[in-house]
């Protein structure tokens, strides 16, 4: 069965730019980007994006729940997802996000180096989320640590985003 959508991604009939978020399941660090990337653009009235997110791992899997402390802490920033309102995406079956992503920001060098088994990703752009703000590092998985260690990496993406945000736009003009 060929998952990949017949024509390619608009926002609002226009051509969007497509960001592709990855971690391990899908189920808290990239749900955090993702969900926190769509509030920053959507706040300033930038609607030329489609962003997506997906976990690369073994144990992906399609429609798992977003993690409940990956949802109280984003409600520190005036995000609210309900239970089921974001359910994780398994990339090894939809490898048609990877294909039309225009720019796949990682959570760490691992999973940036996973996306090597996936022809659909030769020749794109790849960076760590870290890495594409101009810093060095992963951003580690807060899982099994409790809110703090949430709340630690939220912070942690948010400053990421911030600093890589007038790039981003700048990438996605220069593509559309």
């Amino acid at each position: 069965m060929n998952l990949a959508p017949i024509k390619p991604p608009t926002v609002n009939n226009s051509p969007a730019y497509n960001i592709l978020i990855v971690c391990h399941a899908n189920t808290s660090r990239s749900v955090m980007a993702h969900t926190l990337l769509e509030k920053m653009l959507a706040d300033r009235g930038i609607n030329h994006f489609n962003v997506r997110s997906g976990g690369i791992a073994i144990y992906a899997r399609d429609r798992m729940l977003a993690s409940l402390d990956a949802r109280l802490v984003l409600r520190d920033v005036g995000i609210h997802l309900q239970s089921e309102e974001f359910v994780s995406t398994d990339l090894k079956r939809h490898r048609y996000l990877i294909e039309q992503a225009h720019l796949i920001l990682t959570m760490t060098t691992e999973q940036k180096e996973m996306l090597d088994a996936y022809p659909e990703a030769t020749g794109k752009p790849a960076f760590t989320l870290r890495e594409f703000a101009g810093e060095m590092g992963d951003i580690d998985d807060p899982a099994m640590q409790g809110e703090e260690a949430f709340r630690a990496r939220l912070e942690e993406i948010k400053r990421c985003l911030e600093k890589s945000f007038d790039d981003l736009i700048r990438m996605s003009h220069e593509h559309i």
